[in-house]
């Protein structure tokens, strides 16, 4: 799970990077937090579900499922609190960014 967190990183950052040589500071600041969007929420459950598994007894699927649950409601808050929070905002650098780093799990099938 951890390997899937820096690569949800990784492609964020190559996606601010672009999105910065395309759009500018505020293209790349847009795609940074568009990822980190991503990244932080799904970097919490791995925590989570990696601290659940070392205590024995307290890992089930409904430890799961309010996992995920939390995953999506803190993604949405911070989708909510970059839109609120930014002014300059450029909306496709966001979104882009968002979508490289949710689907960046296809990287992980070409590695072996």
């Amino acid at each position: 799970m951890l390997s899937l967190v820096l690569i949800q990183l990784a492609t964020t950052l190559f996606a601010a990077v672009v999105a910065g040589l395309v759009a500018g500071i505020h293209g790349f600041i847009s795609a940074l937090f568009g990822g980190l969007c991503c990244v932080v929420p799904n970097g919490v459950f791995a925590l989570r579900l990696y601290i659940g598994t070392k205590k024995p007894g307290t890992i089930s699927p409904m430890t799961f499922f309010f996992g995920e649950f939390t995953k999506i409601a803190f993604t949405i808050a911070l989708l909510a609190a970059v839109v609120v929070g930014y002014r300059d905002l450029n909306w496709l650098a966001l979104i882009a960014a968002f979508i490289v780093a949710l689907k960046s799990y296809i990287i992980l099938l070409f590695r072996h």
